[in-house]
């Protein structure tokens, strides 16, 4: 338990530049707090007393605004970045390395018994206010990005955003370098939206379609200057100068 403390502490410090000092960790940390009350929980929920995980589950949430059910598998070095608002299912399990920040819920979508709450693979990083619904896997340094629902499976190195959910296509030489470089809240530079790409011919069209209707708008007025010219030098002939 106090390694994993060491590395929950450790790791603050690799994905907040506002981390200075352990003892400022440790003392000041809502996200490190909720995991100490999560650890001790979960040993009690795992040794049958149901009851007392769920009493010091309690106290973890009041104390911190992060509630996660003492049944919760959580993984080494997972960071929780601010953490108000953020519930974490029973049934749901975290693998190593993942991060989500505040709002994010780990929710059910079914009140059957059994597994019905997100697994997170290692490497997943979840924005604020994100909602992943439903027993589905969220694979290996997956994005999610702020307020996105995700109510299916994410496959390894992709990004999701929206609501629903859809994934964004990425170059695969820009997957490798995803799964070295962390980004905060799930945030990338290079996105390649597939509704965007979806109404980028669209837009080249109707574009297209103004230059035509402009173009064919100049050759009209065009027309009818030259056709008013052509009245207005007919009615001015000069008169013929009689010689009698």
């Amino acid at each position: 338990m106090f390694d994993h403390l060491k590395e929950d502490i450790s790791i603050v410090f690799d994905r907040d530049p506002a981390a200075r000092t352990h003892f400022e960790v440790l003392t000041t940390y809502p996200g490190v707090h909720a995991l100490i009350m999560h650890r001790f929980s979960h040993w009690l929920w795992r040794a049958r007393l149901h009851w007392l995980g769920r009493f010091f589950s309690h106290i973890g949430r009041f104390l911190t605004g992060i509630e996660i059910h003492p049944g919760a598998t959580i993984g080494r070095r997972f960071f929780i970045d601010h953490g108000m608002g953020i519930v974490i299912g029973e049934t749901a399990i975290i693998g190593d390395d993942c991060t989500i920040y505040h709002g994010v819920t780990l929710g059910g979508t079914s009140w059957n018994k059994g597994k019905r709450h997100p697994t997170l693979e290692d490497g997943v990083v979840i924005g604020a206010g994100a909602k992943v619904l439903g027993p589905i896997t969220i694979g290996k340094n997956a994005k999610i990005g702020s307020n996105a629902v995700v109510v299916k499976d994410v496959p390894d190195d992709a990004t999701a955003v929206g609501i629903p959910a859809r994934i964004l296509e990425e170059e695969k030489a820009k997957a490798a370098e995803a799964k070295a470089k962390f980004s905060a809240y799930a945030v990338s530079d290079d996105e390649n939206d597939p509704i965007n790409k979806a109404l980028q011919p669209l837009l080249n069209e109707i574009t297209s379609l103004k230059e035509q209707v402009a173009s064919l708008s100049d050759a009209k007025s065009e027309k009818k200057v030259a056709r008013a010219f052509t009245v207005k030098t007919t009615k001015r002939k000069p008169k013929k100068v009689s010689t009698d």
